[in-house]
């Protein structure tokens, strides 16, 4: 048993020892293997790996996944009016070199996001500040996108951080002054309304006169034609008749006098003071006609 003692011990204390100079890496790390404080070995693969145990060695883990700094509170930041915009946004970063990264921030990660932080929002003053309202809400939102991400790529590459994407959430106007942007894009909207309604009225009067000035002459050349063709009409009837009354002419003179006698006596109520010789009953009197 006293034998027995010491083998367990010895045991003990090299399974200590051996679990202490083992270490797994795993797929979303990196690890810094230290030596005395010193960097010795960066392993940036997967694996079960050794190392000598504490004192003399020790290691560190970094994420190398990609990570996110979303601010909790938009900044206020200035256009070129003068005008303060609420500007929400989040970054995309990752650890590109663990060694430099280490060196400069000790491994704490709180600290890389207050410096990625303060150098986002150096860079959004930078790009904000030269452009208007309008320009950062709409027209060159994604040009201010652009700048703020290779100017804060710049600045965090010596940081052993490289940044993957920078994108603008919300852009809002500053409770002091949203009212009065408000009542000025109502006030403008209500003008350009007001200004669209009065060219459409003069456009309206323009093509309603326009209309009626076709119509007129529309009719006045239909008027024009129809009276030609009326008048072709009558000149041709008129030939006809005096065509057909010149063909013989005491039977043209009989049949209107028939119709004199049948417009004269046609109502018996009708009193007519005639003189029986005039030659108006010359008919009546002879169906030759002949006095």
């Amino acid at each position: 048993m006293k034998r027995l003692f010491p083998l367990l011990v010895a045991l003990f204390i090299g399974a200590v020892v051996l679990s202490s100079s083992v270490f797994i890496v795993k797929e979303r790390d990196y690890a810094l293997v230290f030596a005395l404080g010193e960097v010795k070995k960066i392993i940036t693969e997967p694996g079960l790996y050794f190392k000598l145990p504490p004192p003399f060695q020790n290691v560190v883990t970094l994420d190398k996944r990609l990570l996110t700094i979303d601010l909790q509170e938009a900044e206020r930041i200035q256009t070129s009016e003068k005008k303060n915009l609420l500007i929400d946004s989040f970054v995309k970063w990752r650890i590109v070199d663990p060694r430099l990264y280490y060196v400069t921030f000790g491994g704490n990660e709180r600290a890389a996001r207050e410096r990625l932080q303060a150098q986002i929002r150096d860079a959004l003053n930078a790009s904000v500040n030269i452009r208007t309202v309008k320009d950062v809400v709409s027209l060159e939102r994604d040009v201010i996108m652009n700048e703020v991400l290779t100017n804060v790529a710049k600045r965090a590459e010596p940081l052993g951080v490289k940044i993957v994407d920078v994108r603008l959430k919300r852009i809002e106007f500053a409770p002091e002054i949203s009212e009065s942007v408000y009542r000025r894009m109502e006030s403008e909207r209500l003008r350009v309304a007001n200004e669209l309604r009065s060219i459409g009225a003069a456009e309206g009067e323009k093509i309603r006169a326009e209309a009626d000035r076709e119509r007129e002459q529309i009719l006045a050349k239909a008027y024009g034609r129809a009276e030609a063709i009326m008048g072709e009409g009558d000149a041709e009837a008129a030939g006809l008749y005096a065509k057909a009354y010149g063909a013989d002419l005491p039977f043209y003179s009989f049949y209107k006098s028939l119709e004199g006698y049948r417009a004269a006596f046609g109502k018996s109520g009708d009193v007519l003071v005639v003189d029986p010789s005039s030659e108006f009953f010359r008919y009546l009197k002879n169906s030759q006609g002949k006095r």
